[in-house]
This record gives structure tokens, sequence and C-alpha cells, in this order.
């Protein structure tokens, strides 16, 4: 399998760089991935110039291809203005609507204070979630103070493992093949067969109907890989 790694740091070294380093070999340690590192600060005059000409220059090509042809991708981004860098939205942007489409992504950002975790749920997964993409339902954020300290290094695997299970799952990619990417909800794996459920209309004396399908929890698709 393939895992791709998009980080958005700007300095050398780079705490997002870091980050991102410590979700791919927190991964591998987990399942077989050959992983392909994509530095967008190495991009952003190609990426500028993408949008005044319309075409992708030679490295950033291949990013995007890297980007449409991965199993699976770590992103992350420092907080700017309380969001995701400008240059990691303008990456996205000019990448094919299509290309993200049930594929499982683990989202992650850094910034100098805790009070920008929020991004994560408020900025980063609404825009992966519009990609079509499975999002997995642990994102990382580490600020100044979690290097270091308690915690970080156990979110750091318990996201990892939640990406790896989603890759080894073979997420359907195909419209309609996986189950809305916000958090707590999975792609079917490929070959299950929805269950019939029981949905009850609102309001009173409202009757039960069959629905034909049933959204499988997170928790059940994770017993059902690891058994």
């Amino acid at each position: 399998m393939k895992l791709v790694v998009v980080s958005a740091g700007l300095s050398v070294p780079s705490s997002t760089r870091l980050l991102a380093d410590r979700l791919a070999a927190a991964v591998e340690r987990q399942a077989p991935v050959d992983v392909q590192v994509v530095e967008l600060r190495t991009l952003a005059v190609e990426i500028a110039h993408n949008f005044t000409n319309g075409f992708p220059g030679r490295a950033l090509a291949a990013a995007l291809e890297a980007v449409t042809e991965a199993d699976g991708l770590v992103v992350v981004t420092p907080v700017f203005s309380a969001s995701y860098s400008g240059l990691f939205k303008s990456f996205f942007d000019v990448l094919d609507k299509d290309a993200l489409e049930g594929k499982p992504v683990l989202i992650a950002a850094t910034g100098g204070s805790a009070r920008h975790s929020l991004v994560l749920d408020h900025a980063l997964r609404p825009l992966f979630s519009y990609l079509r993409a499975v999002v997995a339902p642990t994102g990382v954020y580490a600020a100044s103070e979690d290097w270091g300290a308690e915690g970080l290094p156990e979110r750091i695997e318990r996201a990892a493992g939640e990406l790896a299970l989603l890759m080894s799952a073979g997420a359907p990619r195909q419209p309609g093949g996986s189950v809305a990417g916000a958090a707590g909800s999975v792609a079917l794996p490929v070959g299950a067969v929805p269950e019939p459920a029981r949905s009850v209309a609102a309001g009173s004396g409202a009757k039960a109907a069959d629905s034909g399908f049933r959204v499988i929890p997170f928790e059940e698709q994770l017993a059902a890989l690891r058994g």
C-alpha cells in the first residue's frame, strides 16, 4: 500500500514536518506501507503559477499524481489565523475535485497554543468531507507544549491505527460506495452487504419504516477488520 504524507510546514526544521514524520512512522509500524512525502514548501511557486496559467509544473504534477494514486493520506498543516494555511488549501484547490473520493485521510495540525485545536473539526474535517474523502475519526493536534509531554504519542498511535485499518479495508472509491466521511463513520468494506434496519419517523404515532440500510458504527467496523 502507498501512503502519501502532505506537509505544509514552512520553516526548516518544521514542527509540522516533525509531526508528519511521526504519524507516517506510526502507520508503518501497523501496516506494510511505502511512504512518500510531499513537502508543499518546495512547490509554492508552481502552485501559484498553476492558478494563473492553469498548468502544473513538473514537480507539482508529480505531487498531484502521487496524492491521487495513494491508498491513504496523512495531511498536516500549521495553523494560520485559526485555520489551515493558504499554501495547504491552495494545493488541494489545484487537485482534481474527484481525486480524494473514498480515500482514507488522517488529518493533523500544529500550532503555538492548545486553543487552536478545534481547527481539526472546524476546518480540516469539513474540507476533506467536502472532497468526499474518508476521514479517520481521530485527528492529531500538537501545540508547542505537547512536544515531549504525555498524550501526544498515544494520540499519534491511535490515529495511525485507524488509518492503517481503513487502508487495509480497501475503501471503495466509487460514488455511493462509502458512508459520509464525518467523524465516527467509515466506508463500507468491499463486498459488504447493507443490512436492513428499522427507522422511526419523528412525531407522535409515527410507524417504523424499513429504510433498507443500516449505518455501521466505526467500532463494529474495527472489530470486523480485526476478526
